[in-house]
């Protein structure tokens, strides 16, 4: 069966198609937290920058669509708010803002600005009791940067350490994890573990199979640890 054919697939279609530019739920969230306000209100208080044209047309949509209304509430210019139906979105914004919070990186520049300061949180996720007895170097390649690579070496009774540059050991005893910017933060600051995102497909892992078989035992679980700031 298709996504097509699934209960409620016209309705979230429709609200995508509707609500899902880069303006409208901004413009929903504004109103919902600071409440009613002018259209030259609005167009300062937005982040980042609004045409008026821009943002007369959203409000249109969203006047439309029953999301918002217009009044002058005995002012000379007239006021939007939400309406019922509106606020209505708030939770959904909330629970939105939240997932963003865990998931998204607040800066995913920072791998390649600050790299060192993302493989040591790894270094840190790791449990150097659980390591194999020997030497194993987990290589990072970050997908879609061609030639972007972190090292991560790790060994049983020893600190795991980080490189920026490849320690050149015994091939044999590489393994090759190609991974998202976001996934490898999640993963570095402890919002995911390796056992997650291995299931899920977001980390995918190439080496010798005594080694990528056991990888996720060698990483503490999300509620283990939390990595220290810089």
């Amino acid at each position: 069966m298709g996504s097509s054919e699934l209960p409620g697939y016209c309705s979230f279609t429709k609200a995508i198609e509707q609500l899902g530019d880069r303006w409208s739920l901004l413009i929903v969230r504004e109103l919902g937290v600071f409440g009613p306000q002018g259209f030259n209100e609005l167009a300062g208080g937005l982040p980042g920058r609004i045409s008026r044209s821009v943002l007369a047309e959203r409000l249109r949509r969203l006047e439309t669509l029953g999301v918002v209304s217009r009044g002058n509430d005995g002012g000379s210019h007239p006021q939007y708010r939400l309406t019922s139906v509106g606020l209505g979105l708030m939770p959904a914004l909330v629970s939105l803002r939240g997932w963003a919070e865990t998931w998204l990186p607040d800066d995913p520049e920072m791998v390649e600005r600050e790299p060192a300061i993302v493989v040591r949180w790894l270094a840190q996720r790791v449990d150097p009791e659980r390591v194999p007895d020997r030497q194993v170097v987990l290589e990072f390649r970050i997908l879609h940067c061609p030639g972007q690579r972190y090292w991560l070496v790790v060994h049983q009774g020893s600190e795991p350490y980080g490189c920026l540059t490849d320690p050149l050991l015994d091939e044999r005893r590489y393994v090759y994890l190609e991974v998202a910017v976001a996934t490898l933060l999640a993963l570095a600051r402890g919002r995911s573990s390796m056992a997650d995102v291995v299931e899920d497909g977001s980390l995918t892992a190439v080496g010798a199979p005594d080694l990528t078989s056991r990888l996720a035992e060698w990483f503490r679980p999300t509620e283990a640890v939390e990595p220290t700031s810089r």
